[in-house]
């Protein structure tokens, strides 16, 4: 799977992986429900942490399509709040 961080590029995820970040999505969605901006902060840091240390970076000249789309770790509450979808940014 491909997930693109904006502002930062695309990053491979094997489909083993995803429970994992699903994980960390529904802790970012808790603190986002509960307009905690601390917990926000350290849910949405947690999470583009993880995929950025199980995923493999795609080189910058490459362009394949993102399955996933996640917000710049300096997005705000509001902004993460307008990128949920139905399951949160990590659909499963």
């Amino acid at each position: 799977m491909i997930i693109r961080i904006m502002g930062e590029g695309q990053i491979e995820v094997a489909e083993g992986d995803i429970d994992v970040l699903n994980s960390l999505d529904s802790e970012l969605e808790a603190a986002i429900e509960t307009d905690d901006e601390v917990q926000f902060r350290s849910k949405l840091h947690a999470l583009l942490d993880k995929v950025r240390q199980i995923g493999k970076p795609l080189p910058d000249d490459t362009l394949e399509p993102s399955e996933l789309i996640l917000p710049p770790s300096d997005a705000s509450i509001d902004e993460v709040r307008g990128m949920l979808g139905d399951s949160g940014l990590i659909p499963g």
